[in-house]
């Protein structure tokens, strides 16, 4: 004999989405990836939630949680779209030796003098000055991810604390042209830098 009373349905687990966040669309990963990017530019680590990206991407929070999981790993996915990081390595390493330096600083350069990128990096940057959490994302992307592969391609010792150093040396650079925008490090054109900071990163990354 069956029970009267209605049948309830089982919980939803954390981050599965709903039907009305999966109605969403196939493209809605890369809406909230944008809105994340936005979010994150204009109102920095602290003060930007999950719920405030899913607003701005028109969607459910839990399908920003169903994609991303929480929000450290969202603004992970957002530091990754701004320097696209596959696209680099394959520029970077398919480059002579000699030309390493040259290339990664060019590239790391680049990518800050691009408006679209350079809004949300500097959101990153200023984030990762003030809040752990966006510090542990911005050191583990531009070391492990970028830096350290690259070093574990060359014939060298030491390749973790050489790209510590080619890190520090290029994060400086930023922090003081973009951040506090100091003169005339603020102006100066990008090929200048790329030029006297070539050698820098040549010498750290192949003793070169």
């Amino acid at each position: 004999m069956t029970s009267g009373a209605p049948d309830v349905p089982a919980r939803r687990r954390r981050g599965r989405p709903s039907r009305t966040a999966e109605a969403a669309g196939p493209d809605a990963r890369s809406r909230i990836l944008g809105a994340a990017r936005e979010q994150f530019a204009a109102h920095g680590y602290d003060k930007t939630s999950v719920r405030g990206i899913a607003r701005a991407a028109e969607v459910d929070p839990a399908l920003v949680h169903h994609y991303f999981g929480t929000k450290d790993e969202v603004f992970a996915a957002a530091v990754e779209l701004s320097f696209e990081p596959a696209l680099a390595l394959s520029e970077i390493l398919g480059a002579p030796a000699e030309e390493l330096g040259e290339r990664l600083a060019r590239y790391f350069i680049g990518v800050w003098e691009n408006p679209v990128s350079r809004g949300p990096l500097v959101a990153v940057l200023r984030s990762a000055l003030t809040h752990e959490a966006a510090a542990n994302v911005l050191r583990d992307f531009v070391l492990r991810r970028l830096l350290e592969r690259i070093a574990a391609e060359l014939d060298v010792p030491d390749p973790t604390f050489r790209a510590e150093l080619a890190a520090s040396h290029m994060i400086g650079i930023v922090v003081l042209r973009y951040v506090v925008q100091t003169e005339p490090l603020a102006s100066a054109a990008p090929e200048r830098i790329v030029a006297m900071v070539a050698p820098t990163l040549q010498r750290y990354l192949t003793d070169r």
